[in-house]
């Protein structure tokens, strides 16, 4: 037996050091992946054009998040020729800077959302939503009528921008202090359509 093979019989043999090995193997990898991404100015700096969600927007953030749309469409576009030719321009990280939590996804039960912003019109996001089956006869999503009932509670946008704006989000005095004036009288389906309609639009799309 040879004296290399000797010694990784000595290494594949001991759980220990095994166990060890594999963490600083991991630790290393882990490191060389994000380290860059640490201290990349292309990933702190938000593209040309983007500002914090409106108020409307913003509470439809909240809604797509409270009613799991993330759990089946992803908002990331990897740079493939087979997903840019279907969704559009790949995803940069210039476009969530002002994302908290990032939606990115990879489970992809629905299409990718992350270009969807001015693709169709608010009466199809409407009726999408309504019913899906009546605009995709073969969509497997969920119907949500109570965004047509419910209405957003007013009171509690401002306070969720001060809160972002905490965190980095560059929201002014008057974006929150005219934030229950923008949302008042609105329903959540209101609130909806107004996120998914600006999903992407700052970056071109190709179809």
């Amino acid at each position: 037996m040879s004296n290399s093979t000797s010694k990784h019989q000595k290494i594949e043999t001991n759980i220990g050091l095994m166990i060890v090995l594999t963490i600083v193997a991991i630790s290393f990898g882990t490191l060389v992946e994000l380290f860059p991404l640490l201290f990349g100015q292309q990933v702190k700096e938000p593209i040309a054009g983007l500002k914090p969600l409106p108020a409307l927007a913003l509470e439809g953030r909240d809604i797509y998040i409270r009613e799991g749309c993330n759990t089946c469409h992803s908002q990331m576009i990897r740079p493939l020729r087979a997903e840019t030719e279907r969704y559009g321009h790949y995803s940069v990280a210039g476009e969530f800077v002002y994302d908290h939590p990032f939606l990115w996804g990879s489970k992809r039960t629905g299409p990718d959302l992350a270009r969807v912003g001015g693709r169709y019109s608010d009466d199809w996001h409407r009726a999408h939503m309504y019913n899906p089956r009546d605009v995709v006869p073969e969509s497997v999503m969920p119907s949500y009528p109570w965004l047509f009932q419910n209405a957003i509670d007013a009171g509690e946008t401002g306070k969720k921008m001060a809160a972002l704006r905490k965190v980095g989000v560059p929201y002014t005095d008057e974006d929150i202090n005219g934030a229950a004036a923008a949302v008042e009288g609105k329903m959540e389906i209101d609130a909806m359509v107004a996120y998914l309609q600006q999903l992407g639009t700052l970056v071109q799309t190709r179809r």
